[in-house]
């Protein structure tokens, strides 16, 4: 009789010698058209009212009666980005929003409603460089009479935190002890709202997803790679300028390196002319619409000089490692369990089938790196405090990102095949799937292709 070790390894063997084109979109991505510029405000602010209308449930979720933010231009709370409106760029003089339960009582005197909002108005909104808001936040605080006041502190949950400093000692000051000790510390407050999603956002998600890949398949191609005369930060630049003409930009510079045992984590490889037989690997995301894209994929390039037409075995191997791994940790990810708990259970079942490799996932959204529970950190790859110990929460987008280290026989040296995807939730199915898709086969770089390259990319302009 086999053992469960060897059964277990027999099906990690089935699996991966299947799962190759499973999930791989069998078409090229397109550059998707996004709406007009002033078509997408309308977009999100329709999604801002939706998302802001959730505040008051959840605020009584978590027993607070009001939330308080107060900032001002250059000392922005972090959540204003996610509650401002899409023409505001920052928020003029002293901002102050105040969030509360009393949904069914009559407007508080003094107060400046959100033009979105229906009386009573929530948030109660106040731009004032005078001093006079003090009085009438005062006055309103009488009137609505909560009994925890949420004010943005943490000291560990950037998100919960954004409360500067000087903002917090004009509050102290003008509001008194008696309110002061009635506001609480509550992180959870901004990151179930900064993380959750509407069901509005997905499908333009998707279309910059596409977009995302799209720019992958052109960059990792001979239209901009030349193999000895073109580098890596060549393709990182032409990344840079081709997002300005699509009407799109970044949270992060693009990364794009060749891999070696050395490059990772550090920058061995970033800086390299490519050459025939080069791994190639880039890191990067585009930001529109108020949500961010984070991806990674590989590429090869073939050894046309001596008639390759496709990827070594090894390499295909080490790819598919990768996916087995994304398998494993979607898996394992179930709503309400922590980060640190899939983590465990993933390299519990990643041993279990003798592969190697890191896990370092985490929420996507409004931020390329938004609030929630991680999965690992590239420098805490078994267990993440704080962070990891926070639960994975349900309607939300996350990034499967890590590697798979596999050794590679025609090369003779292991490398790390570092592959990152994104994911939404599914309600009906109460799990997770891909946006657009995942990587299952190398971008392939010909060299005797005919493509004309070029390093500039072609202006567009979008009607």
């Amino acid at each position: 009789m086999l053992s469960h070790f060897l059964c277990l390894q027999l099906f990690a063997a089935f699996f991966l010698s299947v799962a190759n084109g499973q999930l791989h979109p069998d078409t090229p991505a397109r550059y998707v058209r996004l709406p007009s510029l002033r078509q997408q405000a309308a977009i999100l602010d329709s999604w801002r009212d939706e998302r802001t209308a959730n505040i008051p449930a959840l605020l009584k979720k978590y027993g607070v009666s009001a939330w308080l933010m107060s900032q001002r231009e250059y000392a922005e709370d972090t959540l204003w980005w996610s509650i401002k409106g899409a023409t505001e760029y920052a928020p003029h003089r002293r901002t102050v929003v105040l969030f509360h339960t009393n949904t069914s009582s009559p407007p508080p005197s003094g107060s400046v409603p959100d033009s979105s909002s229906s009386p009573p108005p929530n948030p109660l909104r106040w731009v004032d460089n005078t001093g006079a808001v003090w009085p009438e936040l005062r006055r309103t605080l009488e009137e609505l009479d909560p009994r925890r006041i949420a004010l943005n502190t943490d000291k560990y949950i950037a998100v919960g935190g954004g409360l500067h400093v000087g903002e917090y000692e004009a509050l102290a000051e003008e509001l008194g002890e008696n309110w002061m000790e009635r506001t609480v510390n509550e992180p959870m407050l901004a990151v179930e709202y900064v993380a959750a999603r509407v069901a509005g956002q997905l499908a333009y998600y998707r279309d910059l997803q596409e977009t995302t890949w799209a720019l992958i398949e052109e960059a990792f191609s001979e239209r901009v790679v030349i193999p000895g005369l073109t580098t890596t930060e060549d393709v990182e630049w032409w990344y840079r300028e081709k997002m300005l003409l699509l009407n799109v930009t970044t949270w992060n510079h693009p990364r794009v390196s060749v891999i070696t045992p050395e490059s990772f984590p550090g920058w061995a490889g970033t800086k390299d002319v490519v050459r025939e037989g080069d791994l190639l690997h880039v890191d990067f995301g585009i930001t529109a619409m108020g949500m961010n894209t984070d991806v990674q994929h590989m590429a090869y390039v073939l050894r046309t000089s001596q008639g390759e037409t496709d990827a070594p075995a090894g390499l295909t191997e080490g790819l598919r490692k990768a996916n087995r791994m994304q398998d494993i940790v979607l898996s394992y990810m179930e709503a309400n369990k922590t980060g640190n708990q899939v983590l465990n259970e993933s390299l519990i079942q990643m041993a279990a089938e003798g592969i190697e490799g890191q896990i370092y996932c985490h929420p996507i959204g409004d931020w390329g790196h938004a609030p929630g529970a991680v999965i690992g950190f590239t420098n805490l790859p078994e267990f993440v405090p704080v962070l990891g110990e926070l639960h994975i929460l349900p309607n939300t987008y996350y990034s499967i990102e890590l590697y798979a280290y596999h050794f590679v026989p025609e090369r003779n040296e292991s490398l790390r095949f570092r592959v990152e995807e994104n994911v939404h939730w599914v309600s009906e199915s109460e799990g997770w799937k891909f946006v657009y898709g995942r990587q299952e086969r190398y971008h392939l770089i010909n060299a005797t292709s005919s493509a004309p390259p070029t390093l500039q990319p072609v202006f567009v302009v979008q009607p």
